[in-house]
């Protein structure tokens, strides 16, 4: 299903810069993850392979510019399968989605294409596993996400979700010696060691899944962060309101103690944040695309920061293979129609 190199960090490869002179950091890796550019391949493909519209359940991935521009290409994004027509396709969003929603789907006939990200799918296989084993399963995640609503939906009646240390105090379960863990793929390193070792102490005899849920590129943009944060005076991160990554970023850099903003694109940059700024470090969370990171660096080139240094914390090389309802798709359309593909 899928193809992981080994990512081990790297040191900064950084030019000279003189006296004075401003600069861009340009972190890597930053936007789009394995799992984003699977889920927005699936959309693309099934509009080219079946024609619009093809409906998707919830945006397929937290950035409104992809967002956009997928439903100027036929893509219609809505926020309950009920507003799906019986029998029509409809793609689920790479957050995943509950078992409730595939049953519904089921009943309204309806083709169903699955652009949930691999490592999503490994954790609502982890609840449900522990739930059959017969653990109360703690969800560490935040509960409007999405993703969480997909997971708790495996084993609601065992699941608890907490977000913070302070939940963790006052929580309560049937058997404080069967308990199990489980994260939201794209939360806070920090916060959620934090959580987790809450939850030690709480159940000294609590488990969690074999590795870590907190997904590879949630990883490795949160390391590139703490890698640069001290040498910059302010940290910029591309990404939408919505995406939790890219939120996490921000807080990653201002519990280092430099500013950090999060930004949808260049225009969303306040002047005043420049002000006395040698060193801008500029980043982008999993869900964002690389035009807009152009554009960011563009805009602080035209402000005298002339100097532009990528700084590679880590290599990165992930892909996820296409689902079997995309590729069964492509193998049984017309030779015109899969030509275009």
């Amino acid at each position: 299903m899928s193809t992981v190199i080994t990512e081990t960090p790297v040191a900064p490869q950084r030019a000279a810069s003189g006296p004075g002179e401003k600069r861009v950091l340009l972190l890597k890796p930053r936007g789009f993850c394995a799992g984003v550019v699977r889920a927005i391949d699936i959309v693309r493909i099934a509009l080219e392979t079946f024609g619009a519209p093809i409906y998707v359940r919830k945006e397929i991935v937290h950035n409104r510019f992809v967002v956009n521009e997928l439903a100027e290409k036929g893509a219609i994004f809505v926020d309950d399968i009920h507003q799906v027509p019986e029998g029509a396709r409809v793609i689920y969003s790479a957050h995943g989605v509950s078992p409730a929603v595939r049953e519904e789907s089921r009943k309204q006939k309806l083709k169903v294409i699955d652009a949930t990200c691999p490592l999503v799918t490994k954790v609502h296989v982890e609840a449900v596993k522990f739930a059959k084993q017969g653990y109360s399963l703690v969800l560490i995640g935040h509960r409007d996400h999405d993703e969480i609503e997909g997971t708790l939906g495996e084993a609601p009646d065992v699941t608890q979700v907490v977000s913070s240390v302070e939940e963790v105090q006052t929580l309560e379960v049937p058997d404080p010696e069967h308990v199990a863990y489980l994260t939201q793929t794209t939360l806070s390193l920090d916060e959620s060691r934090d959580i987790i070792q809450a939850l030690k102490i709480k159940f000294p005899k609590i488990v969690g899944p074999h590795s870590q849920d907190i997904c590879y590129a949630t990883e490795n943009r949160q390391v590139a962060v703490k890698n640069v944060a001290h040498s910059a005076d302010l940290v910029l991160v591309v990404g939408s309101n919505n995406s939790s990554n890219s939120n996490r970023l921000v807080e990653v850099s201002r519990n280092l103690g430099t500013q950090g903003h999060l930004i949808d694109n260049a225009e969303a940059i306040d002047p005043a944040w420049l002000k006395s700024v040698q060193n801008v470090a500029v980043t982008a969370g999993a869900s964002a695309p690389e035009i807009l990171v152009e554009g960011v660096i563009d805009y602080l080139k035209s402000n005298g920061f002339g100097t532009v240094e990528e700084v590679e914390v880590m290599p990165e090389n992930v892909r996820f293979g296409l689902p079997p309802e995309i590729v069964q798709a492509i193998q049984s359309a017309p030779p015109t129609t899969a030509a275009g593909v």
